[in-house]
């Protein structure tokens, strides 16, 4: 299981407080129904859209095939989760003719009537017999290795079939899954919703002296009740400068600034949110801050147009911010990171709002929109909405934040 930091400060603030918590879940999180109606899954017929296009791909990046093993892009084209082990389970799609799985003995839960190449010894043999069957180049040519799968893929396969060239499967990958569909869209809609659903009961529940991991609890909770499976990274105060966290131990106190962020999976697809508020009356320095903030999230979501490099929405985000007297660039006190990520079947995943990418914005994209203004030994304020690139401009998943102490519109 792959956990990155967030995920693992948010599952030991989980773990410290599931006992404390689970006999004192606030009303608010016990009226929560669940939102699990009306999920529409991704169809076959999309998934045998997604083999075509990634074929087509192919073709024009000159590779004969492409091979993966567990993961979001073998979700992505089959519907089926592998988790990498110690044997290969790897399904290998070529540019003309039907993919194949290439399993251990005794492996299952294929689709029907799949092509499935059994393996008692030596897999990488099995995976080279069958490029060669399908005709790549009579066993020459490039083959696409997807950019999760192990090392071990890349040389246990060079060794078996020397004369195959090896290369990225991303242009093939990420062409596919940086455009999402109309049912990808809709998924990740519902997966906001019930993110937003979460927060606001969730921060009703906040109290002198809570603590961090408390309120953790209490967002595990939430999304149990609505339903999910969902998460949340949650800072107090001068942590709040620390764009990950910090595994201090904090409680909440009046005046403190709360952030909490982070999402849940529906169908596979994420959200990704993130609200700042204050526990109590803000100040009128934490209140500039974080309108400064609010403008720079406008900045990026209005510079997020068809045809646009992603590195111009960073920098239409980060001068709002230098412009206010922060930084400049990526220094401190100021936005110490990229302004967004592309969101989908990963948290974060391909491509990335920030300086350098001169990728052109296409319909279809999704971003997060989330500048950070960090003040080392005061507080940081962030501000996170996912949207999507339409003909028309980017679009919101959810409502922005009005004000600091309005943390839902």
């Amino acid at each position: 299981m792959h956990m990155n930091r967030r995920a693992f400060l948010g599952t030991t603030a989980f773990g410290l407080a599931k006992l404390a918590a689970q006999n004192s879940v606030p009303d608010a999180i016990k009226n929560l129904r669940p939102m699990t109606a009306g999920v529409q899954p991704i169809s076959d017929d999309e998934r045998r859209a997604r083999m075509e296009k990634a074929r087509r791909l192919m073709r024009e990046h000159k590779l004969g095939a492409i091979v993966m093993e567990g993961g979001t892009s073998l979700f992505y084209f089959t519907g089926t989760r592998w988790t990498a082990g110690d044997g290969l389970l790897a399904w290998v799609l070529p540019a003309a003719g039907e993919p194949a799985w290439i399993v251990p003995r005794k492996a299952g839960g294929f689709p029907k009537g799949a092509d499935v190449r059994i393996y008692d010894d030596d897999p990488y043999k099995t995976l080279a017999q069958f490029l060669i069957e399908r005709g790549t180049a009579a066993g020459t040519g490039t083959i696409g290795i997807e950019e999760r799968a192990r090392f071990a893929v890349f040389e246990g396969l060079r060794q078996a079939a020397p004369s195959l060239e090896l290369a990225s499967a991303d242009p093939v990958t990420i062409g596919c899954r940086v455009i999402k569909s109309p049912a990808e869209i809709a998924l990740m809609q519902h997966a906001s919703d019930v993110t937003i659903a979460c927060y606001k009961a969730v921060l009703s529940s906040l109290r002198e002296g809570m603590t961090n991991a408390e309120l953790s609890a209490n967002i595990d909770a939430g999304y149990r009740a609505l339903g999910y499976r969902g998460s949340a990274l949650v800072i107090f105060g001068k942590y709040t400068a620390f764009p990950h966290g910090s595994i201090q131990p904090q409680q909440l106190r009046e005046g403190d600034v709360v952030l909490i962020d982070d999402g849940c999976t529906v169908e596979g697809y994420q959200s990704d949110i993130t609200r700042t508020t204050v526990f109590g009356k803000p100040t009128a320095r934490q209140r500039e801050v974080w309108n400064v903030e609010r403008k720079a999230q406008d900045a990026a979501l209005a510079a997020a147009k068809v045809g646009a490099a992603c590195e111009s929405v960073d920098a239409a985000a980060r001068k709002v911010i230098v412009d206010a007297g922060f930084g400049p660039g990526y220094q401190l006190p100021g936005l110490p990171h990229r302004t967004g990520h592309g969101i989908g079947l990963d948290g974060h995943e391909w491509t990335y709002l920030v300086r350098g990418n001169k990728t052109k914005l296409e319909p279809g994209m999704c971003f997060s929109d989330e500048p950070t203004i960090a003040i080392p030994g005061e507080f940081g304020i962030r501000l996170e909405d996912c949207m999507y690139v339409t003909p028309d401009g980017a679009r919101m998943f959810t409502k922005q934040s009005p004000a600091i102490d309005q943390p839902f519109g």
